[in-house]
């Protein structure tokens, strides 16, 4: 079961269950259980937990092309505004370097300048800036 605890006004960050270790343990047979949770998603709180759990794997070292094959996919929330799936998809970007994610981050930048998310403790600029950085670098 999916249980996500959202940035707070005092953390920046969110905190997830025990399971997304494990999950991000299991390598390859997760990402296709991932990539099917985000093709049909229950709520925010999956997409959100699906994402960190594939931030944990290239943190953990696999293969960034396992998770970069799995783009036309994550594309679907390039044009999200929650500011959770934002920064948690520019985070992968950034690691993978996907060609075709540059435009979206780019586009996410510029729609967050002009309407910055409201309710959002924290700035998910931060972490799209820095993937732009990462992929101009």
């Amino acid at each position: 079961m999916t249980t996500v605890s959202y940035p707070t006004q005092y953390r920046n960050y969110c905190i997830f269950n025990n399971t997304t270790s494990e999950r991000a343990q299991r390598g390859e047979a997760e990402i296709v259980k991932i990539r099917q949770e985000l093709n049909e998603p229950i709520n925010e709180e999956q997409v959100v937990e699906d994402l960190y759990v594939l931030n944990l794997m290239l943190d953990n070292g696999i293969d960034k092309n396992k998770i970069a094959n799995i783009y036309p996919t994550l594309s679907k929330y390039n044009d999200t505004k929650s500011p959770n799936i934002q920064t948690f998809l520019a985070g992968i970007y950034r690691k993978t370097k996907v060609p075709d994610a540059f435009g979206p981050l780019v586009k996410m930048l510029i729609q967050d300048s002009i309407n910055p998310p409201k309710d959002a403790n924290f700035d998910p600029t931060e972490e799209i800036g820095g993937a732009i950085l990462d992929y101009l670098a």
